[in-house]
């Protein structure tokens, strides 16, 4: 197993930023409602992190969170920052961070979806949970949100995957994503992950995505993405999450989304278009499209505040 040795600070405190960007990026109330567990969900070893309401409301909920692809707890942690009168719950998704891979089983959308039932089982989460997925995590979520009716209440999708990554005319950069990962797994282990770890791919892929014109919240940006784009488990298990990561989408089980919907869009997305939000909307039963200007696929870091007062905004709106 490639396993990677990943260091977790106290939230907002950044190895590669210091506590000057800490002070800037993050509320000094984070820390103090801050936990880290540990938990076995079918014999894999998952790490998870509590954010406990800054007071309890009759307004406080439960937010379960599903991180995206290569990402890890901390890419939600502004998002959380500014919901101080929810719980929220964000593990390391299985492969990631510092939790496990599936020991035996592939790493898929569907058996992702099977952890979280055992993760809602084992923290004894029940269906006034509210479920909340980023890019990757948004097909997960989608998807056991689908297989599991009436499991939680409401669901949240932040830059939601909306359609088919391998076709339109994004489907030859994905093509080559995937033979980039598949060559990753076959290479010499050393040289497989120098290549998946190489700083230079992971600084490209950063500014690319990246669409603020604030210099601090960039490197912010670029640093997290350096600390984190890299804690995964093994060249095995990255492979199988991508191929899930581009062989599913939301739109798959629209219509079995019979529940209340929130797609938070970011306009200037080019991984998940804003075109493709606007059909995914018009194909669930019952959805609520919100959509932030002048971002793109990271709504989680730039622009955590409107999607926080959305996120807010809708469940006043669908109370458990």
């Amino acid at each position: 197993m490639d396993n990677v040795d990943t260091t977790h600070s106290t939230p907002g405190a950044h190895p590669s930023l210091g506590a000057q960007a800490a002070n800037e990026f993050f509320s000094t109330t984070l820390p103090g409602r801050t936990s880290a567990s540990g938990v076995e969900v079918d014999g894999s070893k998952v790490a998870y992190w509590t954010y406990q309401p800054v007071r309890v409301t009759p307004k406080t909920r439960t937010i379960l969170v599903i991180h995206g692809f290569r990402g890890d707890h901390h890419g939600l942690l502004r998002v959380a920052d500014h919901l101080p009168e929810m719980r929220i719950i964000m593990p390391d998704l299985p492969a990631f961070g510092s939790s496990e891979p599936f020991h035996e089983d592939e790493h898929t959308v569907e058996r992702y979806g099977k952890f979280i039932s055992g993760f809602m089982s084992a923290l004894g989460l029940d269906d006034n949970t509210v479920l909340l997925g980023h890019s990757f995590g948004s097909i997960v979520a989608s998807h056991f949100a689908a297989a599991n009716p009436g499991a939680i209440y409401p669901l949240i999708l932040i830059n939601p995957i909306a359609a088919p990554a391998l076709e339109g005319p994004k489907g030859i950069m994905t093509k080559l994503a995937v033979l980039y990962y598949q060559v990753s797994a076959k290479l010499p282990r050393p040289l497989g992950l120098a290549v998946l770890r190489n700083r230079m791919i992971v600084r490209i892929m950063s500014i690319t995505m990246a669409k603020t014109k604030d210099k601090n919240l960039r490197r912010f940006i670029h640093g997290q993405h350096d600390a984190y784009f890299s804690a995964f488990a093994d060249r095995k298990s990255l492979l199988e999450s991508f191929k899930a990561s581009v062989s599913g989408n939301v739109a798959e089980v629209a219509e079995q989304l019979t529940l209340p919907v929130l797609l938070i869009a970011g306009e200037k997305d080019e991984i998940a278009t804003l075109p493709n939000q606007h059909k995914l909307m018009k194909r669930l039963p019952e959805a609520t499209l919100e959509v932030i200007p002048d971002v793109g696929h990271l709504i989680h870091y730039e622009t955590p505040v409107p999607a926080a007062e959305a996120i807010r905004t809708f469940l006043e709106e669908h109370p458990a």
